[in-house]
């Protein structure tokens, strides 16, 4: 019964240590993120084939670099056949 109490607290404490190193690894990357986006930092991608995301919304852009949907307001076409209705991002 003691050996069983042991191993519970040893595998408590990994899981606490754990928790602490990522909360503090999640608020370095989110601070460098805002850091980032207070400068002007983050931008879409340029260059030879990127499509242009100034004008677009977070939600915009959000949706086409998960699923690769263009806004219709800006002339894009995400279905697939002439049926208008077509599988959004391949799944």
């Amino acid at each position: 019964m003691d050996m069983k109490i042991t191993i519970v607290a040893i595998l408590l404490s990994v899981v606490l240590i754990l928790s602490i190193v990522q909360t503090l690894q999640l608020n370095g990357m989110k601070s460098k993120i805002s850091a980032a986006s207070a400068t002007g930092a983050v931008t879409a991608k340029t260059g030879a084939g990127a499509i242009d995301m100034t004008g677009w919304t977070e939600n915009e852009k959000m949706n086409y670099e998960m699923h690769g949907t263009i806004p219709a307001r800006f002339g894009g076409s995400s279905s697939s056949g002439s049926s208008g209705v077509g599988m959004v991002g391949g799944c």
